[in-house]
């Protein structure tokens, strides 16, 4: 194409999360932190990122729906209509 975009980019394709191969982007942090300080302790960090983000991705959940969720499930299912404070 002539503006430089791809012919199969869709606008849709804009919701989508970012994703390194099969990883979550969100995970690079912690793989950041592990290559500028190679300890295990990070190591474990990034295994255990990885391994959260593989399991809310199993359960069908983005990291900003997921804590929506978690905090609806923390807050309960009554909500007051007055503001705290009133």
């Amino acid at each position: 194409m002539a503006n430089g975009f791809s012919a199969s980019a869709h606008w849709r394709d804009s919701a989508r999360s970012a994703r390194f191969f099969m990883v979550d982007a969100r995970a690079a942090f912690p793989i950041f932190i592990f290559l500028m300080h190679i300890r295990v302790w990070t190591g474990m960090l990034v295994i255990v990122s990885a391994v959260f983000f593989g399991i809310i991705e199993h359960y069908g959940f983005t990291v900003p729906v997921f804590l929506r969720w978690l905090r609806n499930f923390f807050a309960g299912p009554v909500k007051s209509s007055q503001p705290w404070w009133r």
